[in-house]
């Protein structure tokens, strides 16, 4: 593949491993031949690197899929999802799954990023909803302006919030930020 034809969110194979394209830069300078600098994001590990390509690099654009899965449970250091459209079972270990972890509750429905068949990553809601199961108690008179306080969510997430939420109520994170987004209706 040429790479005047790599642009951000594509995913490419480059000596042998995949990579989600974070950035690129493309660059023709006089009489040299063109270049691309970019920001990859190993699918495997997670580790992002940067590098210049050249037409003369190896690079091959890769197909990625995408599945709804159905978050089951978590064993050992394997979480279990379930594919919705043919009912089988899947898993991946805790470095596939990273940071993301904090975020998932049972039967809680994501996207799948699958790679010649196999599952390679997730792709999390851009917010859900968790219930605080531990936090100081909210005090008449406390705004939403007034400040925050930690509190701990049901899937172990610690993360600020006004001072007004309470143990038990059920409240909207953004999964990007980890910020409080409000109460859940």
């Amino acid at each position: 593949m040429p790479i005047g034809n790599i642009r951000p969110s594509m995913a490419i194979v480059y000596n042998s491993n995949l990579y989600a394209v974070l950035t690129c830069e493309h660059a023709k300078l006089g009489r040299g031949a063109a270049f691309c600098r970019v920001k990859l994001k190993d699918l495997k590990n997670s580790q992002i690197r940067e590098c210049t390509l050249r037409d003369s690099d190896n690079v091959q654009e890769a197909f990625i899929e995408k599945k709804k899965l159905q978050y089951l449970y978590q064993s050992g250091h394997f979480y279990h999802f379930l594919d919705l459209e043919t009912y089988e079972d899947l898993s991946l270990d805790d470095s596939q799954v990273g940071d993301n972890n904090v975020w998932l509750k049972d039967n809680l429905e994501i996207i799948g990023l699958f790679f010649d068949h196999k599952l390679i990553d997730l792709d999390l809601p851009t917010s859900v909803e968790l219930k605080v199961i531990e936090t100081s108690p909210g005090f008449r008179g406390d705004t939403v302006k007034s400040g925050i306080k930690d509190a701990k969510l049901e899937t172990g997430v610690v993360i600020g919030v006004p001072l007004f939420i309470n143990t038990g109520e059920l409240i909207k994170i953004d999964t990007r930020t980890r910020k409080y987004l409000g109460r859940s209706r």
